[in-house]
């Protein structure tokens, strides 16, 4: 099952082309694709299962053929659904051949190294599949919001300064992603796009209710109010890294079902392009096979 070809154009940002955040619905999109009788939460979620069912296959393939490796990136706005993607499209992968590696505020140790040592550090080996719960991208986003994380970096003199320190390390990303592409590991990268409105009624939702309260911090109140600075920044770094290896993802994530289904056909789709096989068996490995299953006929 396949996710329709409108639908992946319309999600994806074109390379060159700006994102245009304010003009991409966090709620719907525009190309059809839940068809058939029933509701839209009972639509998407039967085709959320059809895709997990895929991904369980093709993850099979990926690891058989041993090949590739395949980094997903999501990054999103506090409490558009990062976590929740990752539980409700990835269950039904293997665990043994999937990592998530989520990236908080930098270590000591990790402020001692450049801006992407510690994600090239949890990159997933040939025929894994590597989730990024944030990524690199944090070092154009928070770093952008709060100029002081720069300062905490000790950067050398000759690094760039302010507009100029943004478009170094725009380049440095699409550099690193490349070489990531051009040695075997495909690149997927996801923005749940959630609006101001949702994301303040899932605060509240947390709030209210007891068992959910432990997934809120009072800093996510404070990164609340640069809401439209975050917007910008997510704004200039998806025109400034969707690249024809690497291009970025919009999913309109105010409907979580929507959401996830969504992520799950992205993920199918990225993973098909990859044209998987299984590695043949040569003459030797033939023969060894031929014995191996005379050898149990004859017990």
């Amino acid at each position: 099952m396949n996710l329709d070809r409108t639908v992946i154009d319309e999600l994806r940002v074109a390379p060159g082309s700006p994102a245009r955040l304010h003009h991409r619905s966090t709620s719907a999109t525009r190309a059809s694709w839940l068809l058939g009788d029933g509701k839209p939460r009972e639509l998407a979620q039967a085709e959320l299962e059809a895709f997990r069912t895929e991904l369980e296959a093709k993850q099979e393939l990926l690891y058989a053929s041993d090949r590739v490796a395949v980094l997903v990136i999501l990054q999103a706005l506090d409490a558009a659904g990062k976590d929740g993607t990752i539980k409700h499209v990835m269950s039904g992968v293997n665990p043994q051949g999937c990592t998530v590696t989520a990236f908080k505020a930098p270590t000591p140790d990790e402020l001692n190294h450049d801006f992407l040592w510690r994600c090239a550090k949890a990159l997933p080996a040939r025929g894994q599949i590597g989730i990024f719960n944030r990524s690199y991208f944090e070092e154009v986003l928070v770093a952008r919001v709060h100029p002081e994380v720069i300062i905490r970096e000790s950067l050398p003199e000759e690094s760039g300064h302010g507009r100029a320190l943004w478009e170094e390390r725009f380049e440095d990303i699409n550099s690193f992603e490349r070489h990531l592409v051009r040695n075997g590991t495909k690149v997927v990268k996801v923005f749940l796009h959630v609006s101001k409105d949702e994301q303040r009624r899932r605060f509240l939702q947390r709030l209210e209710d007891p068992e959910r309260q432990w997934k809120f911090s009072l800093a996510d109140l404070t990164e609340r109010t640069h809401f439209d600075e975050y917007t910008r920044a997510y704004d200039e770094m998806l025109s400034a890294t969707s690249t024809e290896w690497a291009p970025w993802y919009v999913i309109p994530a105010d409907h979580k079902y929507m959401a996830r289904a969504l992520v799950g056909g992205i993920l199918v789709h990225a993973i098909d392009s990859l044209d998987l096989r299984l590695p043949p068996a040569d003459a030797e490995r033939t023969r060894a096979l031929d014995a191996a299953r005379a050898s149990l006929l004859a017990e």
